[in-house]
């Protein structure tokens, strides 16, 4: 009886933790989804900006918005294995033409899902640069060969421990970050996970450089255990690709995004105002700064409502 009821609170704790907001993020009106999956590659890296609670605390970790970090393995039909093709389909039922990635979450470990699953979060894509197409098939082979695999919630903690120089005890001392083949084998975090699949081809992502005496230069591969979801994002040998809305290819095409008013700053969608340079401030009176502020809000409102209350507080901060 112990033991189910650690499970029930185990798993509420969990739901707690990895539940997100049920809109689109806001940020996610300026990317073009349907463009980055026409474009995706097999073997990219999709980076999340996560937005639940467990997001919170990784963004907090590794000092970036990025949060999760997911492989896409591409359609059914592009896995030439046969074996490779069991071991999804034995684990989610899919169409051929399906988009999919392979991704370590809490709660549900290392794991396949159709890429249409993030179609309202933010995203990056993450190109790791001449990759081979041979390579991109193996770091593929690797991380199918990993579904099954546990959440290593153990590690994320001994990260945050590593990574922010506070707390009781040395950062070094009982993490299983700096333990050769520490913790179980059976369990990962997704940037491990992805990590290693790339280590396994020799692939550099952020690898320990030496300088020898006869100026000869000696890579070493990086502890998996230590890389968070945004280190893919500052490697040197990953491409960032980015699918905006508006295209800025032509010449002064920016020129002819639909600025809604160029003299309106918002804090977010439902928080704006109009930014009054500082020497015409000086000369205003204190009420008609006031007076420019609702009206501008008003017209943000009529392209973007909200809801009633927020509506109310809006107005009672500007005004007050």
């Amino acid at each position: 009886m112990g033991t189910g009821l650690t499970t029930w609170l185990g798993r509420k704790i969990t739901h707690w933790l990895t539940r997100a907001p049920e809109q689109p993020a806001e940020s996610v009106l300026l990317l073009n989804f349907d463009r980055m999956r026409y474009e995706i590659r097999p073997g990219d890296v999709i980076l999340v900006e996560g937005r639940s609670k467990v997001s919170d605390v990784i963004k907090l970790i590794s000092q970036s918005p990025w949060t999760h970090a997911a492989l896409y393995i591409g359609r059914l039909y592009e896995i030439s294995d046969e074996e490779l093709r069991q071991a999804i389909t034995n684990v989610i039922d899919v169409e051929p033409d399906q988009q999919l990635i392979i991704e370590t979450l809490l709660g549900e470990g290392t794991v396949v899902h159709p890429l249409e699953k993030y179609r309202h979060e933010h995203l990056r894509i993450c190109r790791p640069s001449g990759l081979s197409p041979e390579d991109a098939r193996q770091v593929i082979a690797y991380t199918i060969g990993q579904l099954g695999t546990g959440y290593d919630l153990r590690q994320l903690l001994d990260l945050a421990r590593f990574l922010f120089p506070w707390g009781i005890l040395p950062r070094r001392w009982r993490s299983s970050l700096f333990t050769h083949n520490a913790g179980d084998p059976t369990r990962t975090v997704c940037s491990t996970m992805l990590a290693k699949a790339f280590q396994s081809v020799q692939f550099p992502l952020l690898p320990l450089a030496e300088k020898t005496d006869h100026n000869k230069i000696h890579l070493y591969q990086r502890n998996p255990r230590l890389y968070t979801p945004a280190d893919f994002d500052y490697s040197p040998y990953f491409d960032i690709i980015k699918y905006p809305l508006f295209g800025l290819n032509d010449l002064a095409i920016y020129r002819q995004l639909p600025w809604r008013d160029t003299d309106i700053v918002c804090n977010n969608i439902n928080d704006c105002f109009r930014d009054v340079p500082q020497q015409v401030a000086a000369e205003m009176k204190p009420d008609a700064i006031r007076r420019l502020r609702p009206r501008t809000l008003n017209l943000i409102k009529t392209d973007h409502p909200a809801s009633d209350e927020a509506d109310r507080t809006i107005e009672e901060g500007v005004t007050s």
